[in-house]
C-alpha cells in the first residue's frame, strides 16, 4: 500500500461535549493549543508528513474558524496539484447526527476520490506519528481493518475503548466502556480499511439502523480480520477542560516538546506574521511559553501565551493559559485560568482557579 492511496478523513468535533467552554464558538479541531497550534494540526501534519495528500475534515457545526485556519491547506503542503484538503460540512437537508450517518451522508465523496483506502481519524489526539508504518502492517498482515491504539491511562470524561489483542497484534475483543485501573489498550479512534470494504459497511450498517459507530467496530472484530497498531511515541486525548489545561502546562518539559515537535516530522499551522515579543524593562518570565506579536510588562511564570497578548505593568499571571489578542490590566493577580481569545481584564483585578479546576474565561468577554 502506497501512502498516497489512502484518503484522510478526519472528524473535527471530537469530545466537544465534554469540552464545551472551549468549543461554544469554534469546532475542537479548531481549539488553539500550546501557544501557536490548533488541535488539528497534530493529525492534518502526520497525515502531510506520511504522504497523505487527500484529506477531509468533516465538520458538524462550529466550522468558521476551522475554515479561516486550514484556508487552501498550504501550510500543511496540501494544496499542490495531486493533493488537497476539503472541509465537508452539512448540506440542504443532511443532519450530521452521528458518525454513521455522516459517513454515509459523505459516501458519495469518498466514491469520487481516486485513493483505495481509508484513514479515519479524531481531531483531539495530540501526537507524532508516521502513518507509513501503520500502512505497511496493514498490508503485511492482510488486514482487513486495523486500529490505532495506544497502551495509557483513560483520560478524564472520556468514554474508553479498549483492545484485547495477541502477540501478533490479532485483535479479538473490543469493550466498550470497560471498568478500569491504571493503563489499558485504549482505541484512539483511528482506523484503516479499504474503501470498497468502507462504502460496504457503512451501507450495511445504516440499512440495518446500526447507528453507534463503536458498537459497530466491535461487532466487526467478529466478522472480519482485525489488527491492532500500537502508536509510538507521546500521546494525549484532549477530552476534558481539566486535560486540555494538564496537556498545556505539560509543554513546559522541553523533553516532551521534543518528542512531540520533531525535526524531520515538523507539525505545521497557519503562519501569523507577527514581530517578535517584546519585553519592557519591568517584566519576568519564568518557564513560560510565550509567542510572538507579545508585549510583557508584567511578571509571567509557567504561563503558555499566545500571539498579540499584553500584558501589562505590575500584573502577576502565572500557571495560566492565553490565547490570543489578549490584554491583561496592570496590578492584575491571576493564577489557574483558561483566558480564551480577545479577552479584556480591567486593571486590579484578582482571579484564581486550581489546578484540579481552572477557571475558563470566555472569548472576548470584558472583566470591568
Amino acid at each position: 500500500m502506497k501512502s498516497n492511496d489512502v484518503l484522510g478523513l478526519i472528524f473535527s468535533n471530537s469530545c466537544e461535549d465534554t469540552l464545551t467552554e472551549l468549543t461554544a464558538h469554534r469546532t475542537t479541531a479548531s481549539v488553539p493549543i500550546g501557544g501557536k497550534y490548533r488541535m488539528i494540526d497534530f493529525v492534518l501534519s502526520n497525515m502531510s508528513n506520511s504522504n497523505v495528500n487527500n484529506v477531509g475534515i468533516i465538520a458538524k457545526s462550529g466550522f468558521m474558524s476551522l475554515m479561516d485556519h486550514i484556508g487552501s491547506g498550504s501550510a500543511w503542503d496540501l494544496s499542490k496539484k495531486r493533493s488537497g484538503v476539503t472541509i465537508l460540512p452539512p448540506y440542504a437537508g443532511v443532519n450530521f447526527a452521528n458518525k454513521v450517518e455522516t459517513l454515509y451522508q459523505l459516501r458519495g465523496y469518498v466514491q469520487d476520490a481516486t485513493e483505495n483506502y481509508v484513514l479515519l481519524s479524531e481531531s483531539n489526539v495530540v501526537f507524532n506519528i508516521d502513518y507509513t508504518e501503520l500502512f505497511y502492517l496493514h498490508s503485511v498482515n492482510e488486514a482487513d481493518i486495523t486500529l490505532l491504539y495506544k497502551n495509557m491511562a483513560v483520560p478524564e470524561k472520556l468514554v474508553p475503548t479498549t483492545i484485547k489483542h495477541d502477540d501478533v497484534g490479532k485483535v479479538s475483543k473490543v469493550f466498550i466502556q470497560p471498568e478500569v485501573k491504571g493503563n489499558c489498550n485504549l482505541w484512539l479512534g483511528s482506523l484503516i480499511m479499504s474503501k470498497e470494504l468502507f462504502l460496504d459497511l457503512i451501507t450495511k450498517a445504516m440499512s440495518e439502523n446500526e447507528l453507534d459507530f463503536t458498537r459497530l467496530v466491535q461487532k466487526w472484530v467478529d466478522e472480519y480480520t482485525v489488527f491492532a497498531y500500537e502508536c509510538p511515541g507521546h500521546c494525549d486525548i484532549i477530552s476534558s477542560m481539566n486535560e486540555y489545561f494538564r496537556f498545556n502546562m505539560s509543554l513546559m518539559d522541553g523533553a516532551l516538546r521534543k518528542e512531540l515537535f520533531q525535526y524531520d516530522r515538523p507539525i505545521y499551522t497557519k503562519v501569523r506574521d507577527d514581530a517578535p515579543c517584546k519585553y519592557g524593562l519591568t517584566s519576568s518570565v519564568k518557564n513560560s511559553l510565550v509567542s510572538q506579536g507579545c508585549f510583557i510588562e508584567g511578571e509571567v511564570e509557567n504561563c503558555v501565551i499566545s500571539k498579540g497578548v499584553h500584558i501589562k505593568k505590575g500584573a502577576k499571571v502565572s500557571n495560566c493559559i492565553i490565547m490570543q489578542d489578549t490584554e491583561i490590566g496592570e496590578n492584575c493577580n491571576l493564577s489557574y485560568l483558561i483566558i480564551d481569545k480577545d479577552v479584556v481584564i480591567s486593571d486590579d483585578k484578582n482571579m484564581m482557579g486550581a489546578d484540579s479546576f481552572p477557571i475558563h474565561i470566555e472569548k472576548k468577554a470584558v472583566i470591568n
